[in-house]
């Protein structure tokens, strides 16, 4: 490998490595690179038994980074996540057990099954990338990412999550059905030796870059133009969130920085170094769908978030 990766190559390979295990959603596959080139959070919502565990997984391989994974219980306790001080006999001292959080991509299974307080723990992770265990401050690794999980269609035992940790999440991922062609070829593998969980355990997908390299990497997203029209019609849309008649309560600050960025992965991830008005559109949905509460009124009538959303791209002009 090069000793200097350019972004867009390794974003390119990237896709290639990941599409030999991952049948289809090539577009969930890009909202994920760009949450892991831009070190935020992902939140992502499907149904069971469409590899959400999967794409994670094999993220952490084609990346070179380490994997794990928390199925989320009501009786899951903060320290099951980050760890916990045991005294150690023999040595006559505490020896600190490291709980999950200590990883590359930590994928948060069904995290709104998990109580407050447990939240609470993950979400200290995610926004100081550092757990507190017995008043000590442990950092975590410098790629820390979580791929938290929800199922859209089980609501029994759940502990909704609030808007604040709603909004540590850049992106709203939501992996719908595979197309019929694609479901196909899926039962077709599964039927030999090509089965996606065989190609990944047998070493056919290659790793592109190690972990050691991904900090250096996403500095190569500032050489992606951001021309300050676009920074102004990115500020615009998000704004605009929090006048919306149908709008309870609008996106913040935190929003149009992750628009923005967002924005600038996507155009990398298509091979460009400037952002387009497009890129910014494409991903003003998967930014502000968590982000806005619609009025129970309009919600109701059976409006969506997204169809808000898409009211308010057309309403703002786009920079020519």
């Amino acid at each position: 490998m090069n000793n200097d990766p350019k972004l867009q190559d390794v974003l390119a390979r990237a896709r290639q490595e990941i599409g030999k295990v991952i049948i289809g959603q090539a577009d969930v596959v890009d909202k994920a690179l760009i949450v892991i080139i831009t070190r935020h959070h992902a939140l992502v919502e499907g149904v069971p038994g469409i590899a959400k565990t999967l794409l994670v997984r094999t993220l952490a391989h084609v990346l070179g980074c380490e994997f794990a994974r928390i199925q989320f219980t009501p009786d899951l306790m903060p320290a099951d996540l980050t760890g916990t001080s045991v005294f150690n006999l023999q040595r006559n001292e505490f020896t600190l057990v490291r709980g999950p959080v200590f990883t590359s991509f930590l994928l948060a299974d069904e995290i709104n099954r998990a109580p407050a307080k447990t939240q609470a723990a993950l979400l200290q992770a995610m926004q100081e990338r550092a757990v507190t265990i017995d008043r000590d401050t442990h950092a975590l690794s410098e790629n820390f990412t979580v791929f938290a999980t929800q199922n859209p269609i089980e609501y029994e035992g759940t502990y909704p999550l609030p808007e604040a940790q709603k909004d540590r999440f850049m992106l709203k991922i939501t992996m719908d059905y595979p197309a019929r062609e694609e479901e196909l070829s899926l039962a077709e593998r599964m039927l030999g030796r090509e089965s996606p969980e065989a190609v990944l355990a047998k070493g056919a997908v290659q790793p592109v870059i190690s972990a050691a390299d991904l900090a250096a990497l996403r500095q190569q997203l500032e050489t992606v133009l951001v021309r300050p029209e676009l920074m102004n019609y990115a500020v615009d849309i998000v704004r605009a969130t929090r006048k919306h008649d149908s709008v309870l309560v609008g996106a913040g600050p935190r929003a149009t920085q992750a628009l923005v960025l967002a924005s600038r992965a996507a155009a990398a991830i298509t091979g460009r170094d400037f952002v387009t008005p497009d890129d910014i559109k494409a991903m003003a949905v998967p930014v502000l769908e968590h982000r806005l509460i619609l009025r129970p009124e309009f919600e109701i009538e059976g409006l969506s978030v997204a169809e808000v959303i898409g009211r308010i791209l057309q309403e703002i002009a786009v920079p020519r």
